[in-house]
């Protein structure tokens, strides 16, 4: 076969030589045309010198058709066989057919690229101007008016079959067009119309879009499958990788054109699922099985439309448009459709990351960008340019004018019957948020610098976006369940200042909540009964008398009780998207604009969504529904934080919203430790399937605990730490294994560092210490019962002075103290520092109280919290009201001659430090000045102070586990470390006072004593505690957790009997041990005197020299 196929070939181009002789159409046919496919279709050479041959052949061949069918001869022209005798017609049909196979083969080859491109392109262009011939009646020069309706029936037959899957015409389309050059983002690409390429691509659209433009008014069998059609273009065109950037640009109208992009619109909504079936199984394509770097074809469809629908489109965020008529509307719920399929693709692939909407896409370095298709970084820059409309406000807005064109009403509540598909003509704003959500989570994967944040900005910055989101939410959550709030239940501007301290006095219902889990039994079978908090217990020191404190039922949310179970997927989203934008919006939104503009919301309305996400969130961990719904459930718990940190530090909601949906029917103090602590370790492991519902409360939204039981809690873990060193033989017994050491009192911080800042997790230990008094003499008396708290609290007071240079107090009304910026350019600065840690962490696992509290900003950063920008004002309020003032300068604030650094002082050396690349030739504008407070606001509160709080970070978590730090916000670190309010419950001290020396609570002097106590002002009484326990402060859970207990021992009088019976009181001086919270107090009979002497003895801050 191959020798006759050599040798018909060899016949063959010996006839080439005589064309000019030919006499018919029909010796065209028999003689050259017939051999020439025959031979085509058997003849594959694999070398080189072949495919030479063989283009100049086909090259030959093809100029002569051309020369045929554009002849006024009717005897010559090969097309004139279309219209003659039946089995002319079909040779003509049959031949034209091959003839259009082999054209797009050749296109389907045709590489510009490759070293035979010198014969490549012009052999591609001759392809097709052949197929365009054939197709086309105008080149039919022969034809007469009597024939035009056969030859019509015969080009019908041929484009016909150009549609079908045999011609593979769209197939070869797409192999064409992925081998031409994609240009980057920002450049356009051109081509000459006379060059082969532009000929090439324009005639390769031109017929693939040929049957767009046709007549749809057909009949019989010559009727276009216009399904398979669109079918056939969509699959194979729409989903080339950077469509709109491979062609020229003067033919991109062709394919914007609303009659190529409608129809393909409603076939993608109307067939979604065996159109993606068949995207993904096609053998055709380059591969059926992606990998996370990939994208689906789905995806490249999406990004195309989205691209293609942007009309002409703008890189100006003010200006753009949609191709002119477009259904927006069908555009939107295709794009939702493809974005929905696409997800689930890479949900498969496990693409979609847990980081997804909290945690934004790692960024990569733009300087590793090249522009080689194959390169997976380049493909997600080039993915997201293809976006590039959607983050623009033009689109937004666009859709928000057709809203409410049609008709939306503010409030409405998305629901089955009007989601119905009979109101197909309107666009809802249901289609709009799912269009938004889904391109939150394509962004936050696929956008290498800044995840979503470009969608975000876009939704954040458009008026009334989310506010339309919480009106639907809002009616769906308190009106749309026959909701009627209590008039008790809410807070109106007025209500603030207002405090009806009566309000609270209702017993709230004791209502267990269904935990979700059989661990919580097992946990209350270890534990036992929960206990009750003492009604001794100091009060919540987060209360503000501003705010009217309610019972729990009011602020659990009744819609929001089961989490996500119960609540629609259209709510989902909308509760998604709310809370994505909203978060986003929280972390520019001032002061100013929160409590006093009081925008985009009232403080009314913000309870409302406080109390309405605590209780989802709460809900939605307790049932254990996250995993099904984790991307809502992050966003929720996201946007939860933030409203709640901003309420810690300028309350806006009463304590009793925070606690409510746990209630009071909470867990066990111990089960809920041992919980907490299982929850971090599963967390470590990346296993938060495994995390019990009460564990993962605890880790993620700790306030629903009141703040005492979570103290309580604390103090569990150090118990069971404890426990557990004693089981593993790390606690010595008897005294054996303890440090020794030597402290003078005049080098105290000096000689602690050196003996003790090897010990590092030791320092759990306990350590006895003995002391040189300044005289340089040993002191009386050696504390066996470990580390003096007397030595705790001496230690922390110098090394913490201003003075001693490594604290420094802000200048805030507070005086709190913070890293000094110099600190780490001291001798052994940074490992002092880290040092300190671990004395504050020895303090607070032994439960001894410091008189002192840090920084809200730094505590911050040892919680591993980013800080914002009104958190500023409690480090630097001078700076934060100059920010402010900048921020809502209306003047031109290029006069203020501001750029992008910051300069700052150390050892006496100014050093200029650059906000960012290039800062200091980057000038603050009004277009740039929320960039530039921002970025400064951003140095001061999390990178100035990072390295010093990370050193002390480190020192604290040797004796302080993260996972226990977790359940505090930076105001309750500091009253864990430094006690509750100002002021103490005389009685409660009363109560948990032991006796020594004689006295007992019915003793005289003990009387007058509280007597005294009582009629002390609030400062003279916290003089006292500071007097005899070191600490001006009452411990959080009450004196009863005072260690060692309060204790007053009777001093003997100095005074002879006989004055005593004369009436003269004792002269001595109170006095007081710290180191054992023991008050020496002489028998004074008189009220008079007592009081007197005790006001002197703690106003002197003296103590132990008195006795």
């Amino acid at each position: 076969m191959k020798k006759v196929a050599e040798q018909l070939q060899q016949e063959w181009e010996a006839l080439v030589d005589v064309y000019s002789y030919y006499k018919t159409a029909v010796w065209l046919s028999n003689h050259f045309i017939r051999p020439f496919l025959f031979i085509t279709s058997r003849s594959l050479v694999t070398n080189s010198q072949g495919k030479f041959t063989k283009g100049n052949c086909i090259s030959t061949c093809f100029k002569i058709l051309l020369q045929s069918i554009t002849t006024a001869d009717s005897e010559k022209s090969f097309c004139s066989l279309a219209v003659g005798t039946d089995e002319e017609k079909s040779t003509w049909f049959c031949q034209s057919k091959k003839l259009v196979s082999l054209c797009f083969s050749i296109l389907a080859e045709c590489n510009f690229t490759c070293l035979e491109g010198e014969y490549v392109m012009p052999l591609t262009a001759l392809a097709m101007r052949l197929v365009v011939s054939l197709t086309d009646l105008k080149q039919w020069q022969f034809l007469k008016a009597e024939s035009m309706i056969e030859a019509d029936i015969a080009v019908n037959r041929l484009i016909l079959f150009l549609f079908t899957s045999k011609s593979g015409m769209y197939l070869s389309i797409r192999r064409y067009l992925m081998m031409l050059r994609i240009s980057n983002g920002y450049e356009t690409k051109h081509m000459l119309p006379a060059d082969d390429g532009f000929l090439i691509t324009a005639s390769a659209l031109t017929l693939g879009l040929c049957p767009f433009h046709s007549k749809s008014e057909r009949s019989g069998r010559d009727v276009f499958n216009l399904t398979v059609l669109y079918q056939q273009y969509s699959v194979f065109i729409l989903t080339v990788p950077y469509l709109s950037r491979r062609l020229p640009s003067l033919l991109l109208p062709a394919l914007k054109h609303v009659s190529v992009l409608g129809p393909c619109l409603n076939f993608l909504l109307v067939s979604k699922g065996s159109f993606f079936t068949e995207m993904l199984q096609d053998q055709h394509f380059e591969t059926s099985q992606f990998v996370v770097e990939q994208i689906p074809p789905a995806g490249w469809a999406l990004a195309n439309i989205i691209d293609l629908a942007a009309g002409h489109g703008s890189d100006c965020d003010d200006f753009g448009n949609f191709v002119q008529t477009i259904d927006c509307r069908l555009y939107v719920q295709v794009i939702n459709s493809l974005s929905q399929n696409f997800l689930e693709c890479l949900a498969k692939a496990g693409a979609l990351l847990r980081t997804e909407l909290y945690g934004f896409a790692q960024t990569r370095d733009s300087s590793s960008v090249v522009a080689d298709s194959t390169d997976s970084k380049w493909r997600k820059l080039s993915y997201v340019d293809l976006l590039r409309p959607v983050q623009q406000q033009w689109h937004l807005r666009s859709l928000q004018a057709l809203l409410k064109k049609s008709g939306w009403i503010e409030g409405a509540v998305p629901s089955a019957s009007n989601q119905d598909r009979g109101d197909e003509g309107n666009l809802k704003l249901i289609d709009i948020v799912y269009f938004y959500y889904y391109m939150l989570r394509i962004f936050a994967y696929l956008n290498p610098v800044g995840g979503p944040l470009p969608i975000l900005n876009v939704l954040s910055f458009s008026p009334g976006i989310v506010t339309q989101l919480w009106d639907s939410l809002e009616n769906f959550i308190f009106h749309g369940t026959d909701y009627i709030p209590d008039e008790r239940g809410t807070l109106n501007d007025a209500d603030f200042g207002n405090y009806d301290s009566g309000g609270g006095d209702r017993k709230p219902k004791m209502v267990m909540k269904d935990a979700g889990s059989k661990l919580v039994n097992i946990f209350q079978k270890i534990a036992g009964k929960s206990t009750d908090l003492n009604n001794s217990l100091v009060n919540d020191p987060t209360s503000n008398n501003l705010v009217i404190e309610d019972v729990y039922e009011i602020w659990d949310v009744e819609v929001m009780k089961r989490g996500c179970q119960g609540i629609s997927n259209d709510m989902l989203c909308i509760l998604h998207l709310f809370c994505a934008i909203y978060a986003h919006l929280l972390l520019i939104l001032d002061d100013i604009e929160f409590y006093e503009k009081q925008v985009p919301f009232s403080l009314q309305q913000q309870q409302k969504i406080a109390s309405a996400l605590n209780t989802f969130v709460y809900n939605s961990l307790i049932h254990c529904t996250v995993q099904r719904n984790r991307s809502v459930v992050d966003a929720a718990i996201r946007c939860l934080q933030f409203l709640y940190e901003r309420d810690c530090r300028h309350k806006f909601c009463p304590s009793s919203l925070w606690v409510a949906p746990a209630g009071p029917g909470r867990i066990p103090i111990a089960a809920a430790a041992r919980a907490h602590e299982a929850a971090f370790l599963f967390s470590n492991n990346r296993d938060a399937s495994a995390i019990p519902s009460m564990s993962s409360v605890l880790n993620t939204v700790p306030h629903v605990f009141p703040f005492e039981e979570r103290v309580q809690m604390f103090r569990e873990f150090i118990k069971m730490d404890k426990a557990s060193r004693i089981a593993t033989g790390d606690v010595p017994g008897s005294g054996l294994g303890l440090v020794e050491i030597v402290i003078r009192r005049d080098h105290i911080v000096e000689d602690a560092f050196r003996q003790l800042n090897s010990l590092g997790s030791r320092l759990k230990s306990g350590i006895n210490v003995s002391f040189i008094s300044e005289c340089g003499l040993p002191e009386a008396g050696l504390d066996y019962g470990g580390l003096s708290k007397e030595f705790l609290t001496d230690l922390s007071k110098a090394a913490f002075d201003p003075q001693f240079g490594l604290f420094s107090q802000i200048a805030t009304s507070e005086g709190k103290l913070a890293p000094n910026v110099s600190a780490g350019l001291l001798d052994n600065g940074i490992e002092m520092i880290e040092f300190l840690g671990r004395i504050v962490g020895k303090a607070l696992y032994e439960g001894i109280l410091l008189d002192y509290s840090f920084s809200l900003v730094f505590v911050q950063k040892l919680l591993g919290r980013y800080s914002f920008l009104d958190e500023l004002s409690t480090l630097d309020s001078e700076l934060y009201r100059n920010l402010m003032h900048l921020k809502h300068y209306d003047g031109d604030v290029g006069e203020l001659s501001l750029d992008f650094t910051v300069t700052e002082e150390f050892c006496g050396k100014r050093i200029v430090i650059e906000l960012r690349f290039d800062g200091r030739n980057v000038s603050v504008t009004n277009e740039n000045k929320l960039q530039y407070i921002h970025a400064i606001s951003d140095y001061k509160l999390n990178w100035q102070m990072l390295p010093l709080a990370n050193a002390f970070y480190r020192g604290l978590t040797d004796l302080i586990s993260p996972s226990w730090l977790s359940l505090f916000n930076a105001n309750e670190f500091n009253q864990l470390l430094s006690g509750g309010k100002h002021d103490f419950d005389v009685d409660d001290l009363r109560s948990n006072t032991k006796y020594t020396g004689g006295y007992s609570d019915g003793s005289r002097t003990i009387k007058i004593f509280w007597e005294v106590l009582k009629g002390f002002k609030p400062s003279e009484r916290c003089m006292l505690l500071k007097f005899v326990t070191s600490c001006s402060r009452a411990p959080l859970l009450g004196f009863k957790h005072l260690q060692p207990s309060f204790t007053i021992h009777k001093v003997a009088g100095d005074v002879p009997l006989w004055a005593t019976l004369g009436g003269h009181d004792v002269d001595r001086l109170p006095s007081a041990s710290t180191c054992y919270n023991t008050l020496k107090l002489p028998a004074y009979k008189r009220h008079s005197t007592l009081r007197s002497k005790l006001l002197y003895a703690i106003s002197s801050n003296t103590g132990f020299e008195l006795s």
